[in-house]
């Protein structure tokens, strides 16, 4: 492996730009892998490689470059296709649930990703669907399946906040006799993408790409956390592990081998995210799964969030998502109901506000440090002072509360007393955010 090329690869894996997608674990069959997962969770040179392979890596690598504007146009160029910088290309917005009360039940929202793929499945169109569950071995932990029956694809259903690498399963991938769908998040679709783009036979047998929408990713971190501020220390005791559990919203979840069980409403277990919150979520610019053909969240608005049960906003940005969207309410899977790109951009106004000026903004910031951002081929800028002041005051939370000496003292807290006191000020901070937020957007 050329010097040149090794000391690049090692400055990203190293670094906040890795991502953690898992390509250059699964590329190089064995010659990288990932650090304790359980720790900082970073790939690692565990046996020299050609100068090739490392091209290769490199070429894959959508941590450090992809170009959004190319590849969109590259891959929505569609009659009927519309653009906005926030939400990326689509052919149809909409927001919807399967009918199936069991899929919806065991999913994080409306349940239109399980529901689709469980479609896709039983119609034939595809025979495997590469998924995420909680391992079977290490249930604290995630792992990549290729899923190829309905209740297969239950078990991967629901958010998994904890870092994941689904393409270190592409050798499994490519050695897959049919066709697969595939989900991931940004940062795992965009380097199957640019894996697409040079031909690569490791993902020849994907036909359909689909996604969550992202946020942000935790350090495993967050799971010791949480048992530590219970008065457990080994997570090693956990048998299953829940991000989502139960009715709409969900609870955080976790079953001991002593028959103990801990939970806390999902809101309230959003503390963990500024003690824990992998770097990188700060560094990607992509809410919606741009690169997928179709993307669903939950539709965070008064209106839906008062019924319960869930329900997701749908994003289909290529023909394929528009049409087996629409086949699928045809016959009788899904309902759905189309909204404006306003609508849209308003119910999740705080992500697009996060990821798309956020970051931007963030990446301001790490210039003047002296650190290396992501190439996504556009920048964002001309933001008003106020909000750059409130940029600095949130990335100076985030630098206080990822100390060790912050984690220690909020675990001597009682959780769900942190939780509802984390509640409240994160409504405070909304509502008196709220106009700068949205000012410009």
């Amino acid at each position: 492996m050329s010097a040149e090329k090794s000391d690049f690869f090692k400055k990203i894996a190293s670094s906040e730009l890795c991502n953690r997608c898992g390509s250059c674990v699964g590329l190089s069959r064995g010659k990288i892998v990932f650090s304790e997962k359980t720790g900082q969770y970073l790939p690692v040179i565990a046996e020299d490689i050609t100068e090739n392979e490392a091209e290769l890596l490199l070429q894959s690598c959508a941590g450090w470059n992809f170009s959004f504007p190319d590849y969109n146009k590259e891959l929505f160029s569609e009659p009927g296709t519309l653009y906005n910088q926030l939400t990326g290309s689509y052919q149809l917005i909409a927001i919807g649930h399967c009918n199936d009360e069991l899929i919806r039940q065991k999913s994080a929202s409306g349940g239109i990703l399980s529901s689709i793929l469980i479609f896709l499945l039983e119609k034939g169109e595809i025979e495997g669907a590469v998924v995420l569950r909680m391992s079977h071995d290490r249930p604290w932990l995630t792992e990549p399946f290729i899923a190829t029956s309905r209740e297969e694809i239950l078990e991967a259903a629901q958010s998994k906040y904890l870092i994941s690498s689904v393409n270190e399963i592409l050798p499994a991938i490519s050695e897959f006799k049919g066709r697969l769908a595939y989900v991931g998040l940004p940062g795992q679709v965009q380097s199957i993408r640019k894996l697409q783009h040079i031909n690569h036979p490791s993902v020849r047998n994907i036909k359909y790409l689909f996604g969550p929408f992202y946020g942000n990713t935790l350090h495993f971190s967050s799971i010791k956390s949480f048992l530590r501020s219970h008065g457990e220390r080994n997570y090693r005791n956990i048998v299953k592990l829940w991000f989502r559990y139960g009715e709409w919203p969900g609870k955080m979840r976790i079953e001991l081998n002593s028959g103990r069980t801990i939970e806390l409403p999902k809101f309230h277990a959003n503390y963990l995210i500024p003690f824990h919150i992998v770097q990188n979520s700060l560094l990607c610019t992509d809410l919606t799964n741009e690169f997928t053909d179709l993307s669903g969240g939950d539709a965070w608005a008064p209106v839906y969030e008062e019924r319960g049960k869930g329900f997701s906003m749908i994003i289909a940005r290529s023909a394929f998502g528009k049409k087996i969207l629409n086949q699928m309410v045809e016959e009788g899977w899904l309902t759905v109901w189309p909204i404006s790109e306003n609508e849209a951009i308003k119910m999740h106004s705080h992500g697009y506000d996060l990821k798309k000026r956020g970051t931007f903004i963030r990446f301001r910031f790490r210039r003047w440090l002296g650190y290396r951002n992501p190439d996504y081929g556009y920048t964002l800028k001309g933001f008003p002072a106020k909000r750059v002041l409130m940029e600095f005051i949130v990335n100076g939370m985030f630098l206080v509360l990822g100390t060790r000496f912050a984690r220690f003292i909020v675990e001597l807290i009682p959780p769900a007393t942190v939780g509802k006191a984390f509640e409240w000020a994160r409504t405070v901070w909304k509502r008196k955010t709220h106009n700068i937020k949205r000012e410009q957007l």
